[in-house]
């Protein structure tokens, strides 16, 4: 099994990453995990959106 982590500031950047990669080769994937986390830099939020896939190659 294998492991691939993915981050990015925008959800559709994550999703078009993701998409990417899944599209883009002969794995099975296993499982993906999502996660947001905000933080708060002066009076500004930042996002951080990501995803871990587990997955094996064909």
């Amino acid at each position: 099994m294998k492991v691939k982590v993915f981050d990015e500031n925008h959800e559709k950047d994550l999703e078009k990453s993701v998409n990417s990669f899944i599209c883009g080769h002969n794995y099975d994937i296993i499982d993906i995990k999502f996660n947001v986390a905000v933080s708060i830099f002066g009076e500004e939020q930042v996002f951080c959106f990501s995803a871990m896939v587990l997955y094996e190659e064909k």
